[in-house]
């Protein structure tokens, strides 16, 4: 079996290091020449693992094709609001085989999941279409440290697709529930947001932890929104992936957070991380499908306000707190 990855960033190599094991060959895209250099010569991925060596099945490539003719299950591991454009250079369209998104997040433009961007773009059946989520650090799954995942599509190819992904210290679960899952990868990373600048603030472990809970809670409303589970969001891709996100030190959109928290503008906040930062744009979204659906989403909507300029974080907290009181469901 050979397995294609897009997309050379810290998930995609982690990913590629680990099921190494599992399959003959991996096909991994990356749009940097010098990336696909090193990890063809050298064996590292210099910017994200430069202590890390690759084992020898992995072949990097720029070329996209190479990846989808040569590969029987293909993983697409790059920024959600690239995916369209990428895929769409593809020279055959016609897919038949499973094309599994390991992105988190929400086309801002259509406000459509990547599920739902792989049907446009790819002539696809709905049957090889899945998303990989769950609290899953990329620096973690590089070393081999436990980790389990939910693998939402397809119930009966899921199953063989799970024992393909799995190995000792990676444990697949399956979900029917495609949208619930891409759901909760994508919003919480709005809610680590809010968490990292709560933190920054320095309001302490309770007002964190309202936080997570009542984010989950808005996470539920989008998921049903989009037609999903709401019992998905209490799974690995919902609370599993919020806490890690909202409380993790490698967490990207939690430092993001903290940072503007302690008074950093939104462009100095990004530069300080340094990597891509899903949440600055799935709050776009989010804000939107607030507006599109009359869905109540405080946290959602005044990370939204912070980001972009309307409120101050200690204004924001002011008026989360002064919000109407109400019952708790």
């Amino acid at each position: 079996m050979k397995l294609g990855v897009v997309g050379a960033g810290s998930w995609g190599t982690a990913l590629a290091k680990l099921l190494s094991k599992n399959f003959n060959s991996i096909y991994i895209w990356a749009r940097n020449k010098d990336t696909v250099k090193q990890i063809n010569e050298e064996r590292i991925n210099r910017k994200y693992f430069p202590d890390i060596k690759l084992p020898e099945n992995i072949e990097a490539t720029t070329d996209l094709n190479i990846v989808f003719e040569k590969s029987d299950i293909v993983l697409v591991v790059i920024p959600t609001q690239s995916i369209r454009g990428v895929l769409g250079k593809l020279k055959n369209k016609n897919i038949e085989k499973p094309v599994i998104s390991a992105s988190k997040g929400i086309e801002v433009e259509s406000l459509k999941l990547i599920s739902q961007i792989f049907e446009d773009v790819l002539n696809i059946k709905k049957e090889n279409i899945f998303a990989l989520s769950g609290p899953s650090f990329a620096k973690e799954v590089i070393k081999g440290l436990p980790t389990a995942v939910v693998l939402g599509g397809d119930i009966c190819k899921g199953r063989e697709l799970q024992k393909l992904l799995s190995s000792d210290t990676f444990r697949v679960y399956t979900n029917q529930d495609i949208i619930g899952v891409e759901v909760g990868g994508a919003v919480k990373n709005v809610i680590a947001i809010a968490t990292g600048i709560s933190d920054g603030l320095g309001l302490g472990n309770n007002a964190r932890a309202s936080i997570i809970t009542r984010g989950l809670n808005e996470m539920k409303k989008v998921a049903v929104a989009y037609g999903g589970k709401f019992e998905t969001l209490y799974g690995l891709s919902g609370m599993g992936d919020l806490v890690l996100t909202s409380t993790g030190e490698l967490s990207r959109n939690r430092r993001f957070g903290i940072y503007i928290g302690k008074g950093f503008s939104f462009e100095e906040a990004l530069e300080k991380v340094g990597q891509v930062v899903e949440g600055v744009e799935t709050v776009i979204a989010v804000k939107r499908i607030q507006e599109k659906f009359s869905i109540e989403l405080p946290i959602s909507d005044t990370v939204f306000r912070v980001l972009y300029g309307e409120l101050s974080p200690r204004e924001a907290v002011k008026i989360l707190m002064k919000r109407e009181l109400k019952e708790e469901f």
